[in-house]
């Protein structure tokens, strides 16, 4: 492989990849090209199923199979109902590494070491990170407020060395990132490595309309904002007319327009109405939420679709990390991989003794 030299971090000698980077698995925007392209770059593609059939997980993974012989990782919903099957596919398929949104039982950890999968889950708290590593994760994925889609309110800064401190694990930091400067930062609060996702959205490789990467690019970091309105949870986003929208409905418009999109999700991903009830209680059970929030659960997926696959901002939303206003151009995945690398490398350098000690 040509670009930069191997960048050797607990996550690299874990994973298989070449460079300390991984890119998250956004539903709708890490499919088949984004992931096979990040992979072949050297980082760690995700490839997000949530907004998957199984059939279609299958068929995702053996696309990314025959686009790149790098590992790469599928990132699955551990509350899912069909969660099982789900992961049997993973193994099936020789998938090097599974991650997840919400904490995996000790006994779906596991099940995928046990099969030589390497485990790990995203996490926003302390905690949670403390519950995972005790129950056998590999590593962690440790996500502070500035990151995109759903977030907490604690900074990247005061969060990833709280973790990195609590777990013997490697941890690896995401929101805020999207540069070399931002890799060598996270290494030197103890980090294994990095994950970015809005920055890996904004590359030529991603499928998501062109239309919509320039709303992105046109954003300032005062036009990302958070909202609740959308699913009843925290939500990172851009700022646009359909987010102001929601913010103005009432109560019962928005729970009109969850049960809408359940039914568009339901037919989308082949779910059954029981399997998204089950779903829902088991989201419900999971986040402490209430009624209200488990229906309006169902607005995410279909209005991050409207935008990132049909490119409507106008009737969807675009889930945005603080960086979208730091980010003004569209390389290629392995463009961006060589760029973030060799400008850590660079930073590395010009700090004597910094590079023996922050790589080992």
């Amino acid at each position: 492989m040509s670009g930069p030299a191997p960048l050797p971090t607990a996550l690299t000698e874990l994973t298989g990849v070449r460079y300390p980077l991984v890119q998250t698995g956004m539903g709708w925007v890490a499919g088949p090209r984004l992931v096979s392209a990040s992979a072949n770059a050297g980082a760690l593609g995700i490839l997000a199923s949530a907004t998957m059939t199984v059939e279609q997980l299958r068929a995702a993974v053996r696309e990314v199979r025959s686009r790149t012989d790098a590992p790469f990782g599928v990132n699955l919903r551990a509350d899912a109902g069909d969660a099982a099957e789900r992961v049997r596919i993973v193994i099936d398929e020789g998938v090097r590494v599974a991650s997840f949104a919400l904490a995996p039982s000790k006994e779906l950890i596991a099940r995928l070491k046990d099969a030589g999968v390497v485990v790990i889950p995203s996490v926003g708290a302390r905690r949670h990170a403390e519950k995972v590593a005790a129950w056998g994760a590999d590593a962690v994925m440790v996500q502070g407020g500035e990151g995109g889609g759903h977030t907490g309110d604690v900074a990247t800064t005061v969060l990833l060395p709280q973790v990195v401190d609590a777990v013997d694990i490697p941890v690896i930091a995401a929101g805020g990132f999207h540069d070399g400067r931002g890799l060598v930062a996270a290494l030197a609060y103890g980090a294994a490595g990095i994950g970015m996702g809005t920055r890996f959205l904004l590359t030529s490789d991603s499928t998501v309309p062109a239309a919509v990467k320039a709303k992105y690019l046109a954003a300032t970091v005062k036009d990302v904002t958070v909202t609740d309105r959308v699913d009843g949870m925290p939500h990172r986003m851009l700022r646009t007319e359909m987010v102001d929208s929601l913010e103005r409905s009432g109560r019962a418009a928005a729970l009109l327009g969850a049960v809408r999109h359940a039914s568009a999700f339901r037919k989308e991903t082949g779910a059954s109405w029981r399997g998204l009830i089950r779903d829902g209680l088991a989201m419900k059970h999971g986040r402490e939420l209430n009624w209200s929030q488990v229906l309006l659960a169902a607005n995410t997926p279909m209005l991050l679709k409207a935008s990132m696959v049909e490119g409507r901002t106008d009737i969807g939303v675009m889930a945005s990390g603080q960086v979208a206003g730091l980010i003004e151009d569209l390389p290629s995945c392995a463009e961006l991989v060589e760029r973030v690398v060799a400008e850590a490398l660079a930073v590395l350098k010009s700090l004597p003794g910094a590079e023996t000690e922050l790589l080992t």
